[in-house]
């Protein structure tokens, strides 16, 4: 546990530097249909538009396990980075989320 907490911590510093991010390197691929990161992180697109990209996780934890990202960084590298002006893309993301999720088969809306 203790690895993943520091994998976490250098993870969330790197963030804030200007090196891309996994998710940077996602949605500059081909995403047509899936994405495939040096052959290692294949990613299924599920939903996307001009401002958020919803994929299916690669190592679900659950039976409908999803990520929705903003296609563009906009200073979100970490949610304690928010500002007022992040609110319609936060709303927009948290709507695409439940839009993706009302499209799976299990629901709990």
């Amino acid at each position: 546990m203790a690895s993943e907490v520091d994998a976490a911590k250098a993870a969330a510093s790197a963030a804030d530097s200007d090196a891309p991010t996994i998710f940077d390197k996602i949605i500059s691929g081909d995403i047509l249909t899936t994405i495939i990161y040096q052959g290692d992180i294949p990613a299924t697109i599920i939903y996307q538009d001009d401002d958020a990209l919803a994929f299916r996780d690669i190592t679900p934890q659950a039976p409908t396990h999803f990520l929705v990202i903003p296609k563009k960084r906009a200073g979100l590298t970490r949610l304690c980075k928010a500002t007022e002006e992040s609110k319609p893309l936060l709303g927009h993301l948290l709507f695409v989320a439940q839009k993706v999720a009302m499209q799976g088969e299990s629901c709990c809306c």
